[in-house]
């Protein structure tokens, strides 16, 4: 399992906020999309939130669209690390 700053630095994540792990590959669906979401709207807008998966959360990625978040994927043999955050205003 890669470095959660090696990880962004292969995203266009920002490096320098405040940063929270989800580690959601123990759930089934709809449980890491639930979870995500509501990680989400707890969160402050400057953090950053690393989601760590077994697959990708393709239900997910229209979700964070619509509610005004970028996110970023990586794949890995072992797992998939979507990072997701709020653009700079």
């Amino acid at each position: 399992m890669a470095s959660t700053q090696s990880l962004l630095e292969q995203t266009d994540a920002p490096t320098d906020r405040p940063r929270v792990e989800l580690d959601v590959r123990s759930l089934g669906p709809p449980g890491p999309l639930q979870r995500t979401l509501e990680q989400l709207a707890a969160l402050d807008d400057e953090a950053v939130l690393v989601q760590r998966n077994d697959r990708a959360p393709q239900f997910l990625y229209p979700k964070l669209e619509d509610r005004g978040y970028v996110s970023d994927t990586v794949e890995q043999a072992d797992e998939v690390v979507t990072v997701i955050w709020r653009p700079s205003p």
